[in-house]
């Protein structure tokens, strides 16, 4: 995977990697079955290649957050295992939810990235300094982007952006060192 100098440069900035999640950490299926008490659940997938690229971010220093247009149980434990610093659910306005995330973090746009897939995605990809959109985002976000990744949302999507990240700053032959040395086994 090659990447052109801007992107380098943008991502080597990035210390908050914020994203969407139905069509980004997840394909945007989910199942509604019944919960045994006379309601529903709600089911999605999540990929474990993301999964591990997301304990990579924490082993870094890189924090990480979601903002979802849709509030969902299953996002909220994976948010918690995944450690993120950040999970706002229930909001299609997302530009507010980011002008908070960035006072709360300390942070200037330059040092967030945002992955995101459809047309409510768009407003942040243009307030962050490195806006990245799925391979399955809608071709108008996908022109918005600095980065298109090789994988589609909930397949690999998240962790194609976060070898992005740790490639530009120097860190992914620490990633694959760490495995090589067997300190993967903690």
């Amino acid at each position: 995977m090659s990447f052109d100098e801007d992107v380098l440069a943008r991502a080597a900035r990035v210390r908050l990697l914020l994203m969407d999640v139905d069509g980004v950490m997840t394909d945007g299926t989910y199942w509604h079955v019944p919960d045994g008490q006379g309601g529903l659940a709600e089911i999605k997938a999540f990929d474990s290649q993301d999964g591990i690229a997301l304990q990579w971010l924490r082993r870094f220093g890189i924090k990480a957050g979601i903002i979802s247009g849709r509030f969902s149980v299953a996002t909220e434990e994976r948010a918690r295992s995944a450690g993120f610093e950040h999970v706002y659910m229930g909001h299609v306005e997302k530009v507010p939810i980011l002008d908070e995330i960035l006072e709360r973090a300390e942070l200037g746009p330059e040092a967030v990235g945002y992955i995101g897939d459809d047309y409510t995605d768009v407003v942040v990809m243009h307030r962050v300094g490195l806006a990245i959109a799925t391979a399955n985002a809608k071709p108008e976000v996908q022109a918005e982007a600095h980065y298109v990744t090789a994988a589609p949302g909930g397949h690999g999507a998240v962790r194609d952006a976060v070898e992005l990240l740790l490639k530009a700053q120097g860190r992914w032959k620490e990633v694959l060192e760490h495995y090589e040395m067997g300190l993967g086994r903690r």
